[in-house]
């Protein structure tokens, strides 16, 4: 039985309010902010990247080359038709039937405009032949915090041929924004152990995850370990995820989540 705790953000202080809540490992979604509080499973953990000493793989390199000529634009959190074109195909062809695919146009608003606190739609497009910024091919919905961008959910273009990773790209992208910023974390909400979906988090080097203890860094030998269990999942064929989890995520993990 899934069981939340939730409050709600409003007022003057609401940034703040979202700060504090958002470093014990609270989640936003639209106006309320919640987190996981089940009686007898702690499987969700809140897991963020320490964006100062990020050090990309390889993989993460090349994609950064190979995504390098993406137009990326900060734009106010206000909703578009394109933008909604692009999260329906999203969903149908990454979590169809999910809890998020009867979404329509007004609650995509919902989603994305209701926010009392610090917040933007980032926009991937990729450039015209003359440079300028044309077809959208990924968009997240950020919130700026005092010590982080945290990542209330991420959509992109879920087969583009010639162009792998959006994701993932996203995420490098957010963490370079947030260096650039001189933030140190970037939030990448919930993630569970074991679950296939969710195993792209632990890629990003360094990470902390949320304790009882507070904020603790994953060891190198830990990592390891977890990206290589990660590396395992890949090859299993995942089943759709039935929508009761999104970043949380934010989807899964959160109301709205980072799905990669």
């Amino acid at each position: 039985m899934e069981r939340k705790v939730f409050t709600e953000l409003k007022g003057p202080h609401a940034d703040e309010l979202n700060d504090a809540l958002g470093r014990i490992g609270f989640r936003r979604s639209q106006t309320v902010a919640y987190r996981p509080s089940c009686a007898e499973c702690q499987a969700c953990v809140s897991v963020r990247v320490v964006a100062g000493e990020f050090r990309a793989s390889t993989s993460q390199k090349k994609n950064l080359k190979q995504n390098s000529d993406l137009v990326a634009t900060v734009c106010r959190p206000w909703s578009t038709a394109e933008q909604f074109e692009l999260l329906q195909h999203y969903l149908g062809q990454r979590h169809p039937g999910g809890g998020m695919s009867t979404m329509d146009d007004v609650d995509f608003a919902d989603m994305v405009e209701h926010t009392p606190v610090d917040s933007w739609v980032v926009e991937y497009r990729e450039p015209t032949v003359d440079g300028t910024p044309g077809r959208l091919v990924g968009a997240c919905l950020t919130d700026r915090q005092g010590d982080g961008l945290s990542m209330i959910y991420s959509f992109y273009e879920p087969d583009h041929e010639g162009r792998g990773g959006l994701g993932n790209y996203i995420i490098l992208d957010h963490i370079r924004r947030a260096r650039q910023e001189g933030l140190p974390y970037v939030y990448l909400g919930y993630w569970v152990e074991g679950s296939p979906r969710m195993q792209y988090k632990v890629r990003y080097r360094p990470i902390e995850r949320l304790t009882r203890l507070g904020w603790q860094r994953l060891s190198e030998a830990e990592q390891d370990r977890l990206i290589g269990e990660a590396a395992s999942l890949r090859r299993v064929e995942v089943p759709p995820l039935d929508g009761s989890t999104k970043d949380g995520a934010h989807g899964v993990h959160d109301q709205y989540r980072v799905d990669q």
